[in-house]
């Protein structure tokens, strides 16, 4: 019997890509599983079917995480089917490009309103059982954005650096019994449409000069999972990316 025996954990954006790796990664360690999507609907069923697999009971719920009251109504139906959940990971994302000056309000609210909006919605839907059991996790996934600005990604940077200051106020705020941290990953998994050219120049610009993968990730997440005296923190995965930079300084002098 493992440790999550009967435990269950959540992952908002969990049907696909990271969001899938974290959630596989969570069955693994024997969590019952609640796979939110928003309109992966074929993709949050395929996590399910194989969390399953795996030995735990599992079911996907759709919910946009922007929407307050399609939060509440899906921490319900996991209350109701689990009786807690006692791991959350908000890693529901929109990386959608904004011009600064833009017309284009309506990308704006969108994406703050899935990354800073939607983890603040679920966070604060199951906090009152986890504070009620005197026990409970919370990982958000951040990105580099939220310390580095990205041409062009204004909407995503300042959602991510929102996200990162929540992580933040929220272990202030739930200490003792609830935990929360972040993680930051960096190039783990390329966009499907990346050529070779595009994946060397990443690669090129972290201190290990490789990209690494989902499972570099799920490792964090396992740690932040298991780390009980780690609260408030972040993260950073992506081999160096962050101090790449740091390297030519020397050659420039």
């Amino acid at each position: 019997m493992t440790e999550a025996q009967g435990k269950t954990a959540l992952v908002t954006g969990g049907a696909h890509r990271v969001g899938k790796a974290i959630s596989l990664a969570l069955a693994e360690m024997g969590y019952n599983l609640v796979v939110n999507y928003h309109s992966s609907a074929d993709a949050a069923q395929a996590t399910v079917d194989e969390a399953r697999d795996l030995g735990v009971d599992a079911m996907a719920v759709q919910a946009d995480v922007a929407d307050p009251a399609a939060v509440q109504e899906m921490c319900d139906i996991a209350l109701a089917r689990f009786g807690a959940v006692d791991v959350l990971v908000n890693s529901a994302s929109l990386f959608d490009k904004i011009d600064f000056p833009t017309d284009d309000i309506e990308t704006w609210q969108r994406v703050t309103r899935i990354s800073i909006d939607g983890a603040f919605y679920v966070s604060n839907a199951l906090a009152p059982r986890m504070l009620e059991l005197r026990a409970g996790i919370i990982i958000n996934i951040v990105d580099l954005s939220a310390w580095i600005p990205w041409p062009r990604f204004t909407a995503h940077a300042v959602g991510k650096a929102g996200l990162l200051g929540l992580t933040r106020q929220m272990a202030l705020e739930l200490a003792p019994h609830v935990r929360v941290n972040a993680i930051a990953p960096g190039p783990v998994l390329p966009p499907p449409n990346a050529d070779p050219q595009q994946m060397a120049a990443v690669a090129a610009r972290t201190l290990l000069e490789r990209w690494g993968s989902p499972a570099d990730v799920t490792r964090a997440v396992r740690y932040l999972v298991e780390a009980d005296f780690v609260t408030g923190d972040v993260l950073t995965v992506d081999g160096g990316e962050r101090f790449g930079h740091a390297r030519h300084f020397g050659a420039s002098q």
